[in-house]
């Protein structure tokens, strides 16, 4: 397992109050019904010079943990599924910072697979945290798991999809809890209805913007993937 920070994304300017966007590249496995398979997964970290959270902790808590300056207060490890590869850090780096952890409830079957204990809270649609000066809004966007949400940060122009919405079109519903005409109705009522300069940055590979996504919707619906 390893950690890298990677500057491979789109420019995001900063809040007026600072908030900025961070990505950690983090590499482990991905295991879901009996296979498993060597993934790299983006770690976000979101905030200013006070304050932070951490956005799908990867493989690597370690890594993660000593990423963000000893000065930050992490408020929160935002889990956007609980498929292993998103999850399998978070104990490490909530133990690592004193950050709670955040899941939407309707994953808890695959946290519990992991962890013997409870998300310190849990997810809903529309609930709002704040960092800094930004507030990430929740969306609930089942399909590739029935907790799957994206965070929204209207003052940074950015969606964080993690498995949900890619470069290239939804994520995979091939395996357990995931449902493809499910993630097609989250990705067009909720997600693809933001504005077309919103940058979506993703839970692995590369950043998209919604603009680029949105006229490719029937196709991804005739394909079936």
């Amino acid at each position: 397992m390893s950690g890298s920070s990677d500057s491979g994304m789109p420019s995001i300017a900063p809040s007026a109050g600072g908030v900025r966007v961070e990505r950690l590249v983090t590499s482990g496995q991905f295991e879901l019904d009996g296979g498993s398979w060597d993934v790299d997964n983006n770690v976000w970290v979101v905030g200013d010079d006070k304050e932070c959270v951490v956005i799908d902790a990867a493989h690597d808590g370690r890594a993660i943990v000593k990423s963000i300056d000893r000065e930050r207060k992490v408020v929160g490890v935002i889990s956007t599924h609980a498929h292993n590869d998103h999850i399998n850090a978070v104990g490490e780096v909530c133990d690592g910072t004193r950050a709670p952890a955040y899941l939407h409830p309707a994953d808890r079957m695959l946290w519990d697979e992991l962890y013997p204990v409870t998300p310190d809270h849990e997810l809903a649609d529309g609930q709002v945290i704040s960092v800094g000066d930004v507030e990430l809004h929740v969306i609930h966007t089942p399909g590739h798991t029935p907790g799957s949400c994206c965070l929204y940060a209207p003052a940074l122009g950015v969606l964080f999809t993690g498995d949900t919405l890619f470069k290239g079109g939804p994520g995979a519903t091939g395996r357990s809890y995931s449902d493809f005409g499910t993630i097609i109705e989250s990705i067009r009522d909720k997600v693809l209805t933001l504005p077309d300069e919103t940058v979506v940055l993703t839970g692995h590979g590369d950043s998209t913007v919604i603009g680029a996504e949105a006229p490719h919707l029937q196709e991804w619906v005739d394909r079936g993937h």
